[in-house]
């Protein structure tokens, strides 16, 4: 099974959006064959706790203004791990730190990565 076209059209919105608020390495994982779930992780890195909130809220904004809400978020007082759930599409906003001590590319490396195209600008 392989992820949908909208799941990955949300993981690309998602992406932008984290783009934005100066996220780092962005990875999409196609996890729609072991994980019956969802289709795609996007996992997004912050530089400290007030970026990785930032990025979360940013994100959470633009799916809302296409139409998809957020059906549950964790972490979002720590902000060191934020999840935060879309149904198809689960996002992973890290600490730096926190990304690299639980390494989900690690844990799912035997999944696909779905292309993202994040345009740099400048401002």
């Amino acid at each position: 099974m392989t992820a949908s076209t909208n799941s990955i059209d949300l993981a690309q919105l998602a992406a932008v959006a984290a783009d934005a608020k100066q996220a780092e390495n962005l990875v999409a994982l196609d996890v729609s064959g072991p994980l019956p779930l969802a289709d795609v992780f996007l996992l997004a890195s912050g530089r400290n706790e007030r970026n990785v909130v930032a990025i979360a809220e940013e994100i959470i904004d633009r799916l809302g203004e296409s139409g998809t809400k957020v059906i549950r978020r964790e972490g979002m007082a720590e902000g060191r791990w934020i999840l935060l759930d879309f149904g198809d599409l689960v996002v992973h906003v890290f600490h730096e730190e926190d990304r690299m001590y639980y390494s989900l590319e690690r844990l799912w490396k035997d999944c696909p990565v779905v292309p993202l195209s994040v345009a740099a600008t400048d401002a």
